[in-house]
């Protein structure tokens, strides 16, 4: 198999102009255990988020070498599973991804929905991936909550919640032709390093959830490998 990959993500998966992301870091990742042509990078999207612009206009990735095929995605600044929902199907269609690498929820939380709703969003997000293509597979991340959670203890529950129910999604819908893998969050993941305003990740954060996405697919499929911390470009933001 000659996976597909499809990024789908919010604000921490976009990033922002001058960052590195941590779709880089995975594309390091990629290059190093699956090779050129073993594996792609799909989605509708290339840019970065603009802050000046407030809009994803931006092509200033850190490193200059990162290659226009691997930037593609489907992430949004402000967009959670309640916006692609309505865009997984059409999208899955229209670029044959067949594996999602998903990190949504945290501004579904924050703005949109609460951690019911935002679970019941994240089952319509499959099932619109699987109407499109019944063999999709899925690796979703947990939610990694903010700065906010640390001084809203509500807001704080709501993350725990809705991880727990996005365990038990996986659970219920994972099927052998079509399997869905819970990523194990970052741990240690420290805001105050492993973010540079809380939220986002830096570069060491960057690096982490590129970690969780990599050792699930290896420790689900035997795809890849271990992580390692700039394996393809040691040079390039290590």
């Amino acid at each position: 198999m000659r996976p597909s990959f499809m990024f789908v993500g919010d604000s921490m998966t976009i990033g922002s102009a001058g960052e590195h992301t941590w779709r880089y870091r995975m594309w390091q990742h990629l290059e190093a255990y699956l090779g050129p042509g073993g594996y792609a990078v799909v989605g509708p999207r290339t840019a970065l988020y603009d802050a000046e612009a407030d809009a994803a206009v931006s092509s200033a990735y850190a490193d200059p070498e990162f290659p226009p095929e691997a930037q593609r995605h489907l992430a949004g600044w402000g967009e959670g599973w309640v916006h692609m929902a309505p865009l997984v199907g059409e999208t899955v269609a229209e670029t044959g991804a067949d594996v999602l690498l998903v990190s949504l929820g945290l501004i579904d939380l924050g703005f949109y929905t609460n951690s019911a709703q935002t679970a019941d969003n994240a089952r319509v997000f499959l099932a619109s991936a699987r109407a499109a293509n019944p063999r999709v597979r899925a690796v979703l991340l947990p939610v990694l909550p903010n700065i906010r959670a640390e001084k809203d203890p509500s807001f704080a529950a709501q993350c725990a919640d809705f991880n727990a129910l996005l365990a038990q999604v996986v659970r219920d819908l994972h099927r052998p032709e079509s399997p869905l893998v819970l990523a194990a969050a970052p741990d240690p993941y420290e805001l105050r390093t492993d973010t540079y305003d809380g939220t986002h990740p830096s570069p060491s954060g960057e690096h982490k959830v590129a970690a969780a996405f990599a050792d699930a697919l290896y420790a689900a499929w035997g795809w890849g490998g271990p992580y390692r911390r700039g394996a393809r470009l040691p040079a390039a933001g290590a």
